[in-house]
């Protein structure tokens, strides 16, 4: 039975993720991707155009990965508009600064998507925008909020909490330090969400 090329392209950007954790993202060659998967490095470039290109895909996994554990926020029962996002933003945290103090030499990865592919950067926060969009929405179908403008107000909300969703923030504080500033701009940004009646 034959492997499939998605299948195939995974298997890479899943070696080329080891190695990028282990040795960094400017150390790793082609080559030693290749090696790592017993093919050589011109079948690689059957599936890959160069480095940057697996790099990307890497990125595009991590980012769904980090969708779908905040898609789990915004979709949880029990918990209020204003749980959400304070939720929200300090699983984001968690995860980004984790990865940040475990996984130091990914940070390359993220330096190269900030550089060289802003199209990543964009796709991400349009992803986070939306999420937090579908959880003013939600405060104000329960009356929490009143929200005009769910697109305007969602873009503001993620310029607003940028730095705990980055990894080049993170050796700024320690964690409690940050998730204390976390708890401080949502509450903030909660006031000036709340309806006035």
């Amino acid at each position: 039975m034959t492997t499939n090329q998605p299948d195939i392209r995974q298997q890479i950007v899943e070696a080329a993720e080891q190695r990028f954790r282990h040795y960094g993202y400017r150390k790793t060659t082609m080559a030693e991707i290749a090696g790592d998967l017993g093919m050589s490095a011109a079948n690689l470039y059957r599936y890959f155009s160069n480095k940057e290109d697996i790099g990307a895909a890497c990125v595009e996994c991590c980012f769904k990965e980090m969708e779908l554990i905040l898609r789990e926020v915004v979709e949880k029962q029990g918990l209020s508009a204003e749980q959400k996002l304070r939720q929200f933003t300090l699983t984001n945290l968690d995860y980004i600064y984790n990865e940040a103090i475990n996984n130091p030499k990914i940070n390359e990865l993220n330096e190269m998507f900030i550089n060289e592919r802003a199209e990543l950067l964009h796709k991400k926060k349009q992803v986070i925008q939306s999420l937090i969009a579908e959880i003013l929405a939600e405060g104000n179908r329960t009356g929490e909020f009143r929200v005009d403008d769910l697109l305007k107000t969602s873009e503001s909300i993620a310029a607003a909490t940028v730095a705990f969703r980055f990894p080049l923030f993170m050796t700024l504080f320690s964690k409690e330090k940050f998730e204390q500033l976390a708890n401080d701009v949502i509450g903030l940004l909660i006031q000036g969400l709340a309806r006035r009646d």
